[in-house]
């Protein structure tokens, strides 16, 4: 059954990226390579710096994520470097490869079992960083819908007309807000575990749930940063949203199990923006390739690297241990050692 689920979602994401590349297409079908690589080399340098530092945030608070994880498990002495290499690699390649959970499960595994950690521990660590990753959605997304609701009916062509209303779309925000208020009461409170099935939720000591608090938003905002420094400032429509429209986008792809998202993001992104003529899609695709450069692919080239040089250098380890620390003899008896028997029967052959 697990196999057949992993299949299913795998061609539900492929479908994704089929039906969103050929809406894409048609928005984007009148532009001219040469129109979007002017759009490209006019985004001032300053802006490409703000951007990269943007991405720099963005990784570092992914860090922090695995930090604070390790930290609830009661886990320390591994280092902050090993953590960073482990957290960025890990997110690089679940944003690309698109199974998030089954990536990140992977790397984080190969990774701290090498540190001592259990299986266990590592299951615990993976559901808290997809746990505090929602929890950062959820406070963003509540904040932007109380702050500014109409912002939903940019998305009229892709959401029921309910949710695009901005009344209703300030109650969704409330009610998020209302989800991230709950967990903090209950975090601080001490509140027993909640049990949905299978599902157990325990709340964490309030010193990782404010940690979770600041992490969580800050990566959403370094990421939206990429993109807002990137738009040209004569289609850019303010930071909160940029941000608003980057959360939709981003949440949409996600769900959509696109690997990386590829068309899903652009399609909700492209849609969000409202382009009201030919020459203002060309600087938006612009910044959106800076964003799949600086977020997606430059790590994902990284991360291949740094996966192939913790497996060799694993390999190398696992080897030479086998070299100094040959195994033991199959022949065993009570009472007797193996090596015994061993220098027993290698003096016989002498």
């Amino acid at each position: 059954m697990k196999k057949i689920s992993e299949i299913f979602w795998g061609l539900i994401g492929l479908a994704a990226v089929a039906a969103s590349c050929y809406l894409l297409w048609g928005k984007l079908k009148d532009q001219s390579w040469a129109s979007i690589e002017a759009a490209f080399l006019a985004i001032p340098p300053h802006h490409v710096l703000f951007a990269a530092l943007s991405t720099l945030v963005a990784y570092a608070a992914l860090a922090w994520y695995d930090r604070i994880a390790l930290l609830h498990l009661g886990v320390r002495g591994i280092s902050w470097m090993f953590v960073s290499v482990c957290s960025f690699t890990t997110y690089a390649l679940s944003h690309n490869i698109g199974a998030s959970v089954f990536s990140g499960a992977l790397v984080r595994y190969r990774a701290y079992t090498a540190k001592g950690l259990s299986a266990a521990q590592v299951a615990v660590l993976v559901a808290l960083c997809s746990f505090t990753f929602g929890l950062g959605t959820i406070l963003l997304g509540g904040f932007v819908l109380v702050y500014d609701p109409g912002l939903l009916s940019r998305l009229d062509s892709l959401l029921p007309a309910a949710l695009t209303n901005p009344h209703t779309a300030r109650l969704v925000g409330f009610a998020l807000l209302a989800f991230v208020a709950l967990y903090v009461l209950g975090s601080v409170l001490r509140f027993r575990p909640l049990t949905i099935r299978s599902f157990k939720i325990e709340y964490p000591r309030p010193q990782i749930m404010v940690r979770q608090l600041i992490a969580a938003p800050l990566e959403l905002l370094g990421a939206a940063g990429i993109i807002y420094f990137a738009l040209p400032d004569s289609l850019n429509p303010g930071f909160i949203a940029v941000l608003g429209i980057f959360l939709a986008s981003f949440s949409v792809a996600l769900a959509s199990h696109a690997p990386g998202g590829l068309g899903v993001f652009e399609l909700v992104f492209f849609t969000a923006m409202q382009l009201q003529t030919d020459a203002e899609k060309a600087p938006v695709l612009a910044a959106l390739l800076i964003f799949r450069l600086f977020y997606l692919l430059i790590p994902f080239a990284i991360a291949i690297v740094v996966v192939v040089l913790f497996e060799r250098a694993r390999l190398s380890k696992a080897l030479h241990k086998t070299d100094q620390n040959p195994p033991e003899p199959p022949l065993v008896a009570p009472g007797l050692d193996n090596h015994v028997i061993e220098k027993r029967l290698e003096n016989k052959a002498v």
